[in-house]
């Protein structure tokens, strides 16, 4: 035995019913709409007629105008209460109607029917005329059918259970709920409270976070990191209200919960990134067999638009970091000109493509290992045209002489490059023998130049400041120095369409400690 969840509903006439009383009860879920509630209707009546002096009968309906039209069908004396709001069909678990329950005085299971079984409800009636000493009810079984399945409860719609969960005792949301007037635009509400990242958001109702939080094991409660600059406790919850209000779905969870993870590191510094005036974002590159899973785009358009994951999930970061964090323009974030990547960036690389070693293999990951690496990226992706080169060496130098305007011609040793290299490029490269270290040799080699040129002057001031450059000699002026510190800080993935002889650049912030480190983490999932 069992016992079964005490509640108090009224009839349509005001008057209130509870359970468990001082008797026995008899519990009846119901609903107009199902037949084969129509069906044991009139031997409810009877149950009520013959044993209400011993049995409490209750039977909740799950609609207001049905049970009206129950009673007014039937012609019913047995009170129909309402439990329109399903609670407490919830709460029993009802997934078909009728179904009945047995229940002792102190509110104890003793027998449960669901659907309609003659022999069944017949034992049942013998079962309370015994217990009672009452008479059997007046029931002409022969008249009703040996057996009928029941419908669906109204309770175990998706939609509805969703809702349910959410308003029962024991929902895992603890955020915040904010109740708008009923002729508020919802939509507009959410700008107004500043929620939004300036495009419209989707309203994060109980259900619908519930339905995201199913994305994940981890407990809704578990602060997963300290999100600056508001120093913000990131729940599974508050990242999951985030992801709902970009459009997420909730197979997207792991991935965006790991992705906060990595951008509340002190390497990757989400809050320098954030608060530069130089507009840095993140850029989330997706490698592994959650790409497939989740539909991550990485081939035609990989970088645009058009595709719910890819835009989604970067913005559900973006979001998070708003909306938890505290950076907002106009407040921390000081962006001089921003970026659209501030909407959103996030990708997949296309490894089936990739003739080299794939981005997170190179960072340590094995290959069947899902991982998000998320860089800090001013600008891009930059587009590096090249329809004419056919060595190797020559499309590599094409990109030496577009990478070499990140941040300024004149500015070595200043940043990183993610270099997104288009399947057309891929193959000339593999034609000639180019591997990544081929690639990135070549960058290096072609955008060496001596100090000399890289000194201020009357075309720019950018650059070695003159009253450095005359504490040199002329064979200091004349070493050749690369766009970039170190050839680690050439970042090379593969995606993009297979026409299309057009690869891309995403040009990076401040590298090291005193700015961002890219970061890559595993993607747990469930």
């Amino acid at each position: 035995m069992s016992e079964l969840p005490a509640f108090l509903l009224e009839d349509d006439a005001g008057r209130s019913s509870s359970f468990p009383g001082e008797r026995p009860a008899l519990i009846c879920f119901v609903k107009e709409d199902c037949p084969t509630c129509n069906e044991v209707m009139p031997v409810i009546e009877a149950f009520y007629r013959a044993f209400a002096d011993g049995v409490d009968i209750l039977v909740p309906g799950q609609t207001v105008e049905g049970n009206r039209t129950l009673t007014k069908k039937h012609a019913l004396t047995v009170p129909i209460l309402d439990d329109s709001s399903l609670k407490v069909s919830f709460a029993y678990d009802v997934e078909i109607v009728p179904s009945l329950y047995l229940a002792d005085p102190t509110g104890q299971s003793q027998r449960t029917l669901v659907g309609f079984v003659r022999e069944e409800w017949q034992a049942l009636a013998e079962q309370l005329s015994q217990t009672t000493g009452l008479a059997m009810p007046d029931v002409d079984w022969s008249s009703c059918p040996e057996w009928r399945p029941g419908c669906g409860s109204l309770s175990a719609d998706p939609l509805v259970a969703a809702r349910l969960q959410a308003e029962s005792e024991n929902s895992p949301l603890r955020a915040r709920r904010i109740d708008i007037a009923a002729h508020d635009d919802e939509f507009e509400f959410m700008f107004d409270q500043g929620f939004s990242d300036g495009l419209p958001l989707v309203p994060p109702t109980p259900e619908r976070v519930l339905r995201m939080l199913s994305g994940t094991r981890r407990d809704a409660q578990e602060v997963i990191a300290t999100m600056p600059p508001n120093m913000g406790e990131a729940t599974v919850e508050k990242v999951a209200i985030n992801a709902v209000m970009a459009g997420c779905k909730p197979e997207y969870l792991p991935l965006i919960l790991t992705a906060v993870e990595a951008v509340c590191t002190d390497e990757y510094n989400i809050h320098g990134v954030m608060a530069t005036t130089m507009g840095a974002s993140p850029v989330m590159v997706v490698n592994g067999p959650i790409r497939e899973r989740l539909g991550l785009n990485m081939k035609l358009g990989a970088l645009g638009q058009g595709n719910r994951a890819n835009s989604t999930i970067g913005r559900a970061l973006r979001l998070a970091i708003r909306n938890i964090g505290g950076a907002r323009p106009g407040g921390t974030e000081r962006s001089t000109l921003g970026n659209p990547m501030k909407f959103t960036m996030c990708f997949a690389e296309w490894e089936e493509r990739n003739p080299w070693t794939p981005l997170h293999v190179e960072r340590g990951f094995e290959q069947d290992d899902s991982v998000i690496s998320i860089f800090a990226m001013t600008s891009g992706p930059t587009l590096m045209v090249d329809q004419d080169s056919r060595t190797g060496a020559q499309l590599a130098g094409t990109f030496g002489l577009c990478l070499e305007s990140a941040f300024h011609p004149k500015a070595h040793y200043a940043t990183e490059v993610l270099v997104v290299i288009s399947p057309e490029h891929v193959d000339t490269f593999v034609r000639d023998g180019f591997d990544k270290a081929s690639i990135r040799a070549r960058i290096q080699e072609v955008t060496s130049r001596p100090i000399r040129e890289l000194v201020e002057n009357e075309v720019s001031a950018v650059g070695f400041k003159k009253a450095f450059a005359d504490g040199m000699d002329s064979q200091a002026l004349d070493k050749l120095l690369p766009k970039f510190k170190s050839e680690d800080d050439i970042h090379i993935v593969v995606a993009g369409s297979e026409a299309g002889k057009f690869s891309g650049a995403f040009h990076g912030w401040a590298t090291g400690e005193i700015g961002s480190i890219p970061v890559s983490r595993k993607i747990e999932e469930v």
